[in-house]
């Protein structure tokens, strides 16, 4: 059941514009006009109904004089949404109004890969009640909840009835269903989805995507994510694994990667490998955030291993760049913090690798959301299908 107990009674023409304001935003009423198809009039009307039940407001103006005067939004009464971010080591948690601002935001370390599911799935509940605690909200004002996991998922594209597959990064959880054991602790409308998809939505959205057309979102962190981004749709394949790079095989008689393949581009390129390469030359970086912050601060054996990396995805990302012509790529992540010292080699590798005409006309960039990435990313899935969640 719909946790908002006005949204039944909305119909028709007050209904579209709050569909419409959900979906886009802050409007001027001329906005709305165009976004809705009403008329002028039309939209006046409700939208002062609207503002009578609390539920649209005026826009707040900014110190700045940059939002224009005459906007109105969604209030805190129409509800919020949450999204979470579930990583090996950590669990962030964003809550946003349905006006898109984003009214709280916390990341927590939490060895998540060490836990049992039921533990770990007790914990994120945990920490989505004490954000909506801190911002003035409760479950019952939730329209919606995306979690992001790191693994991939089958039986269901961003559903509630995804199951987490057979995964070697969390192991505990496979065959598990997270999104419906978080409805059945928080009783919130609850999907799940690949983290990198996620973070691809979040930066074509908001980040370094801005504008593109067809995007191609690598994650670099303890492994090698990806995601494909067309006209703002995610391209999931049959299987929902569309866009896993990290495991195409370099090597057929190499390492055994944890995806039962050998010679992996994740066993190059993955920060677990990086990691493993660094204890010998440098044991002084533990983690793979202190490696990176040891290549921006010039240290030799931290860059070579961050431009290998690179390089390793350059030569990969050519066939599929020859293959889907896509007109940029993001790379985010933790690896991705590395900036131009990983992107230069991959860049040049790519080049190489790539016929011209597909290369001539794209665009490699760092990915600018950085950690939040994939927790905004989940705001914007949670914005986009508040209705559908219900």
């Amino acid at each position: 059941m719909d946790p908002r107990p006005w949204l039944p009674d909305l119909t028709g023409p007050p209904r579209r514009l709050v569909e419409a304001l959900r979906l886009g935003g802050p409007a001027t009423r001329a906005q709305l006009v165009e976004q809705t198809g009403l008329s002028r009039a039309t939209v006046s009307g409700y939208v002062s109904d609207l503002v009578g039940r609390g539920l649209v407001s005026p826009a707040d103006a900014q110190p700045t004089g940059g939002r224009p005067a005459g906007l109105v939004r969604l209030t805190r009464r129409a509800g919020v949404v949450v999204g979470v971010d579930v990583g090996r080591t950590h669990v962030r948690v964003a809550v946003a109004d349905l006006s898109h601002e984003v009214v709280g935001e916390h990341v927590v370390s939490l060895a998540v890969a060490d836990l049992a599911a039921d533990a770990a799935l007790d914990a994120v509940a945990a920490r989505v009640c004490a954000e909506l605690e801190r911002v003035g909200a409760t479950s019952a004002d939730v329209a919606g909840m995306v979690v992001g996991l790191p693994t991939p998922l089958v039986g269901g594209a961003a559903t509630a009835e995804a199951t987490v597959a057979q995964s070697n990064i969390l192991p505990t959880w496979s065959g598990s269903a997270p999104a419906l054991e978080l409805r059945r602790r928080l009783a919130v409308p609850v999907i799940a989805d690949n983290d990198a998809n996620l973070g691809a939505l979040a930066e074509v959205r908001w980040g370094a995507g801005r504008g593109s057309r067809f995007t191609v979102y690598l994650k670099m962190a303890t492994g090698v994510g990806g995601a494909l981004v067309l006209d703002g749709h995610l391209l999931r394949g049959v299987g929902g694994t569309a866009g896993e790079i990290g495991h195409v095989s370099l090597d057929p008689a190499g390492a055994l990667c944890r995806c039962g393949n050998r010679g992996c581009l994740e066993l190059t390129a993955g920060g677990g490998a990086l990691l493993d390469a660094i204890r010998t030359a440098a044991p002084q970086y533990g983690d793979l955030r202190s490696l990176v912050a040891g290549a921006v601060d010039g240290d030799q054996a931290c860059r070579r291993l961050v431009a290998d990396a690179g390089t390793s995805v350059g030569l990969v990302l050519g066939g599929l760049v020859n293959t889907l012509n896509p007109d940029r790529i993001v790379v985010g992540g933790e690896l991705g913090a590395a900036g131009d010292l990983l992107v230069d080699p991959l860049r040049r590798a790519l080049v190489q690798s790539a016929i011209p005409a597909a290369a001539e006309r794209l665009a490699v960039v760092p990915g600018s959301l950085g950690g939040r990435a994939e927790a905004l990313g989940a705001l914007a899935v949670a914005l986009r299908e508040a209705d559908r969640l219900a």
